[in-house]
């Protein structure tokens, strides 16, 4: 089995501080989120079963409960959810070539059989599978009433049980091996307790990049040209809950890595703090220059956690300050 690059990387490193408990980072922080997100999607799955429409209020309810358990496992690119892609065909943004709405647009347009089972959806194209394609079907007009109507709801019912099937699938990875690999260090994938503590780093480490350099970045764009049309599901409006979710996620991981650092956990509180005042919930404000001002505020505080977590945490890990944590393997 083909070892990871940071693997290889970090096993030269020394180790500087005790090695977090790896085993009540799976059990406390990875497991139960998987265990949330397998069980959010059926329910999504359910819902879009008993009434396709865009407009049903419990199939919204759903797609968004199902979605916050996404966000919060979005971290962990790494392991099942990395197996055969799951993770972009649950989650294929940014999408800066358009290719989801092209890719519906054909299947609409064409009334492709391919989504009559869900085994043969699951080869089309990633870009129509997934919570994104899902949110163009819900929120946006121009495919919510797109072709036949019939076609249009047998769409959704079969990407909602892409969506579940696809999370069963990567819970039941963790659960049944992956989970183990973490825990009892000593086997080609982890070969020590300190590797698997800086697998979890990295997954730190690269969520808190994303949401500052992509979730937040992206609609920034520049000065001269902002681009709030690039806010991430900003047609549903969950562009600054998203922000929100991940930092609540990273705050509960960082503190269970740095075993409750007091100077982490004030940065994660700043930061969530100024996401609740900011009310702007599609980064709309990026054009106008007080709003644009307040949004480079949030990701300056979420610029400091990073700066806590490379400088800081990073060597008690053993891991080099400057580590670039989207270098990965």
């Amino acid at each position: 089995m083909r070892r990871p690059l940071f693997a290889l990387m970090f096993a030269a490193l020394p180790a500087w501080g005790a090695t977090p408990d790896v085993d009540a980072i799976v059990d406390g922080h990875v497991l139960p989120h998987y265990r949330t997100l397998a069980s959010e999607t059926a329910a999504l799955a359910g819902a879009a079963a008993a009434d396709c429409s865009p407009d049903s209020a419990q199939l919204r309810a759903a797609y968004g409960t199902a979605f916050d358990a996404w966000v919060a496992v979005s971290h962990l690119r790494f392991g099942p959810s990395e197996h055969g892609d799951r993770a972009f065909a649950l989650a294929f943004w940014p999408d800066s070539r358009g290719a989801t709405p092209k890719a519906l647009g054909r299947l609409i347009g064409g009334e492709d059989p391919v989504i009559n089972s869900l085994e043969t959806f699951q080869s089309v194209s990633i870009a129509a599978r997934g919570f994104y394609a899902m949110e163009f079907m819900l929120y946006d007009p121009q495919f919510a009433t797109a072709g036949v109507a019939g076609y249009r709801c047998s769409l959704v019912q079969v990407m909602a049980a892409d969506i579940a099937d696809i999370s069963a699938d990567i819970l039941a990875g963790w659960e049944n091996g992956y989970a183990d690999l973490m825990r009892q260090a000593g086997n080609d994938t982890y070969r020590t307790p300190d590797e698997a503590a800086k697998q979890l780093f990295t997954a730190l480490s690269t969520g808190l990049e994303f949401t500052a350099d992509t979730r937040l970045g992206r609609p920034l764009g520049s000065f001269e040209q902002p681009r709030p049309n690039r806010a991430e599901a900003r047609r549903s409006e969950r562009s600054l809950h998203h922000v929100v979710l991940s930092l609540q996620a990273l705050r509960d991981l960082g503190a269970r890595l740095s075993d409750g650092d007091a100077k982490l956990d004030a940065a994660f509180e700043r930061a969530l703090q100024r996401a609740a005042i900011l009310d702007d919930p599609v980064f709309a404000g990026v054009s106008d220059p007080q709003g644009r001002l307040r949004i480079e505020t949030l990701q300056q505080r979420i610029a400091e956690i990073r700066e806590i977590v490379s400088n800081d945490l990073g060597p008690r890990l053993g891991i080099a300050a400057g580590f670039n944590s989207l270098d990965g393997d």
